[in-house]
């Protein structure tokens, strides 16, 4: 039987099902919303060739009548320029407002899909279906949807909630080693963040997640589905409790921005982008020495990197770091942690600390 975790939103609740070997049954979940029987399944060309068929050869054989399209692989492809071209595609197959979206993909096709979905005709519904471990714990959760300018990521898009979140954690097992990496850099946060219990559990069976033990990797999705679901039902347009997800993404975001999006993956910048807003823990909130090593460690262990090379400078780290959509009144806001486990949102950290705390990140 499948986990099932709610986003607590009232009229806009959903669920979230984990169970391994959900994919071959993904429909029968989706007729339950009634959602009409026409969509289109957006995936990406790597997805596709693993899990587009039987998607939707489950979804035709229940009576749906699906349309698909296949983007390319990476984040440049979340552009206007793309998004575009999806509006057009959705046209050209005569969806209309009673369709449905089903974005089947990591979190480049789940932002994408999504923002698509709730600005085609106004709104239509849409499933996020996550194929990567970082979409599975984070980005397909709590409906950010949106795409990046070449100024910074996600700076267009829209708050708009899925229907469903199916996880099948199976499809893991094709997933590169460095992309499982990259999405324990989210799970690693939500233990930073929010659980102690979470982190320690990392500590403990690291290996284990990296080798995709069936029990662990369902309790690490749980857990962070949960987190989550949480915070968001507390705070769904980052008004205040949710800015505290960004931990990591403050540095992390202009890392990516600056290496034009295609020198590290996602979670690989968050992981930078931790460590250094620890550093900044450390510094401003008096975050103890072991808690530093420990963060460190976990990070390290989990193959992902946590020293910033040389060549991205913390002057231009900074400069692209006024980008961030916390920003405000031209102050820098960074979520840094005090324990673990537990964090504060600070707007008055000085620039000079900033730079102080990337520079332990050269170390």
């Amino acid at each position: 039987m499948a986990q099932t975790i709610m986003v607590d939103l009232g009229a806009r609740s959903y669920p979230i099902f984990i169970e391994h070997g959900i994919l071959d049954s993904c429909a029968e979940y989706i007729f339950n919303l009634k959602t009409g029987t026409r969509g289109i399944i957006i995936t990406n060309d790597v997805v596709s060739k693993w899990y587009l068929d039987k998607v939707y050869n489950n979804l035709n054989d229940d009576g749906h009548i699906m349309e698909t399209l296949i983007l390319p692989d990476g984040e440049k492809t979340k552009s206007i320029e793309w998004l575009e071209k999806i509006y057009h595609e959705m046209l050209s197959v005569h969806l209309d407002r009673h369709s449905f979206v089903i974005a089947l993909g990591g979190g480049v096709v789940g932002d994408l899909a999504g923002f698509a979905a709730a600005t085609y005709m106004r709104g239509i519904p849409y499933i996020q279906i996550p194929t990567t471990l970082l979409a599975q714990v984070d980005s397909s959760v709590g409906g950010k949807t949106g795409l990046n300018l070449k100024e910074g990521k996600n700076l267009v898009g829209a708050f708009y909630q899925p229907k469903m979140v199916i996880i099948d954690p199976s499809v893991l097992t094709t997933l590169s080693p460095r992309h499982l990496r990259a999405g324990l850099a989210e799970v690693i946060k939500y233990g930073i963040i929010w659980d102690q219990e979470l982190f320690c559990f990392l500590e403990e069976n690291i290996r284990k997640i990296l080798k995709l033990d069936k029990n662990c990797t369902e309790q690490v999705i749980g857990a962070s589905c949960r987190i989550k679901a949480e915070v968001v039902g507390k705070d769904e347009r980052e008004s205040a409790l949710r800015a505290v997800l960004n931990f990591g993404h403050t540095v992390g975001h202009a890392i990516e921005a600056i290496s034009g999006y295609d020198k590290f993956v996602h979670g690989e910048a968050v992981a930078m982008g931790m460590m250094a807003e620890t550093y900044l823990g450390a510094k401003v909130l008096g975050l103890d020495e072991e808690s530093v090593h420990r963060i460190k460690a976990i990070i390290a262990s989990s193959g992902l990197p946590h020293i910033i090379p040389e060549d991205i400078t913390s002057d231009v780290i900074i400069e692209h770091m006024y980008y961030d959509k916390k920003v405000k009144n031209k102050k820098i806001r960074i979520v840094i942690p005090d324990k673990i486990g537990s964090v504060q949102i600070v707007d008055d950290i000085s620039e000079s600390n900033i730079a102080w705390a990337l520079e332990q990140c050269r170390i």
